[in-house]
């Protein structure tokens, strides 16, 4: 290190997945508004499920990536990423930053797609001391043991992981309650409408206003064509999204930590996707079939609207009873899940010692590349 010398943090980013949000997030990381802020930052990579494109640290010449990234004739390799990103340690005046500055380089994989295959790898970055940031959600709802293996690593090396993108997209929502707990708060209750596309279905199909209106296929059809669903509908339908946000949140609390130790197949989880037409394959299908069971949805919006409530699909999490579930549940008129909820917004509710009178909520977008990569590149500033 040059004598006199100023030294930062300079977070050294390897991203596997640039799809909507890998994409959203390199452009967000680029913009920046503050220059010196960019300058603390550098990809050293970008990967998608064929190819992989490298960058010199300091250059700064991943601003033309997506040109890049279609000619490397690099194959994507996860392995190779991490011994790339572990003899990464400490860089002195990098040529294209600033003059006079020595950078401690923290490296970082940020894994933005949904691959199983990625996730179990996170063990293994952590353990050569590279940091993990990701909105997939694989790891931290599978099975308590990959769990085990994803702390232990971390704590043996000190890397960090983060994936406050996990649930809510870019809401508060993990953060929220590591520090409600961390600050010695006694969380009850979590409940909360955790899907964008069930929040979107319900709050159209039962608004409260009439136990009538368009049928559920109908509802669902239209949330497909808008790009709110999975390709198959019925990816949404089952509740297994929910499931696991909830498994992820209830490892956040002492008490659960072990209480499901096959992840979220572990909750108790109802599924909307009528028995006879489980492992449909065909969307198209599905959506048609599915117009077969309107009856049965139609009784249960105007049975709810007798009593002056409307159904949603929520997640709750009970501390004292243990009970941790992802349920059709009919509310109130006034409860605040059908008050303050529009759209695919997310609303999540902490019942807490400290916030006994009236619960903390947290609202918003909880879908869409642009929050999502928000959250992501968020945790990417915990390094700094």
């Amino acid at each position: 290190m040059s004598s006199g010398s100023q030294v930062q943090h300079l977070v050294v980013v390897s991203v596997i997945g640039v799809g909507l949000v890998g994409s959203e997030l390199v452009d967000q990381l680029s913009h920046l508004p503050s220059p010196g802020l960019r300058d603390q930052f550098q990809v050293l990579s970008l990967s998608s499920s064929r190819s992989t494109v490298y960058y010199n640290i300091g250059s700064h010449q991943w601003q033309n990536w997506r040109n890049d990234l279609a000619a490397s004739d690099v194959k994507s390799d996860a392995q190779a990423l991490a011994t790339k990103l572990t003899q990464i340690s400490t860089v002195e005046e990098v040529a294209g930053l600033r003059e006079g500055v020595s950078f401690s380089v923290i490296p970082v994989l940020v894994d933005n797609t949904s691959s199983e295959d990625v996730a179990r790898l996170y063990p293994y970055f952590l353990s050569k001391g590279v940091n993990v940031v990701t909105p997939n959600k694989k790891a931290f709802s599978s099975e308590l043991a990959l769990y085990d293996e994803i702390v232990a690593a971390s704590l043996k090396t000190g890397a960090r992981f983060y994936n406050e993108s996990t649930v809510g997209a870019g809401l508060p929502i993990i953060s929220t309650i590591k520090d409600l707990v961390a600050t010695g708060d006694k969380v009850s209750k979590i409940e909360g409408v955790f899907s964008g596309t069930l929040s979107y279905i319900f709050n159209e199909f039962s608004d409260g206003k009439s136990g009538n209106g368009p049928s559920f296929s109908s509802i669902v059809s239209i949330a497909r064509q808008k790009g709110y669903t999975e390709p198959n509908p019925a990816d949404d339908l089952n509740g297994a999204d929910v499931a696991r946000k909830l498994t992820i949140l209830s490892r956040c609390i002492p008490s659960l930590r072990d209480k499901l130790p096959h992840g979220y197949k572990s909750v108790s989880t109802k599924s909307l996707v009528p028995a006879a037409l489980h492992g449909e394959s065909s969307g198209d299908e599905f959506i048609r079939k599915l117009s077969e069971y309107d009856q049965e949805f139609d009784k249960l919006r105007s049975d709810a609207f007798k009593e002056n409530k409307v159904l949603r699909f929520v997640g709750v999490i009970d501390v004292a009873s243990g009970t941790i579930k992802a349920d059709l549940e009919s509310y109130p008129n006034t409860h605040p899940f059908v008050t303050s909820l529009g759209g695919s917004d997310n609303i999540v509710m902490f019942h807490t010692e400290r916030y006994g009178a009236r619960p903390l909520i947290v609202q918003g977008a909880g879908a869409g590349a642009a929050v999502t990569a928000m959250g992501v590149l968020g945790d990417l500033l915990r390094f700094l």
